[in-house]
């Protein structure tokens, strides 16, 4: 898996995958939760979006998933500083090793 990164008002967002079921998002949360050993503290499920938040090295970031857009991994603050930023890319850099 590889993935791409979006830098918006100073958080960078990774994107796993943007284009792939929701199968693969629960994947992606299960990986997380099992080798990461991250909680999800809050889920919110919509139709079509999902957004689980989670907490990384002292740094709260969420796992979202679209219908159109995928997978992807965001800090919960949109101006993300340099710290949390970094915890996005670690995370991402991990799931890219996995196999999915």
């Amino acid at each position: 898996m590889c993935y791409h990164l979006k830098t918006n008002f100073g958080g960078t967002e990774a994107v796993i995958d943007d284009n792939c079921g929701i199968s693969k998002f629960y994947s992606i949360a299960g990986t997380l939760a099992d080798d990461l050993k991250v909680k999800f503290l809050n889920q919110i499920d919509d139709a079509d979006t999902l957004n689980w938040d989670f907490k990384y090295k002292n740094n709260f970031l969420t796992l979202h998933y679209n219908i159109f857009n995928g997978v992807s991994i965001f800090p919960q603050r949109i101006n993300g500083s340099k710290k949390v930023n970094k915890a996005v890319l670690e995370v991402a850099d991990f799931l890219e090793r996995k196999p999915y």
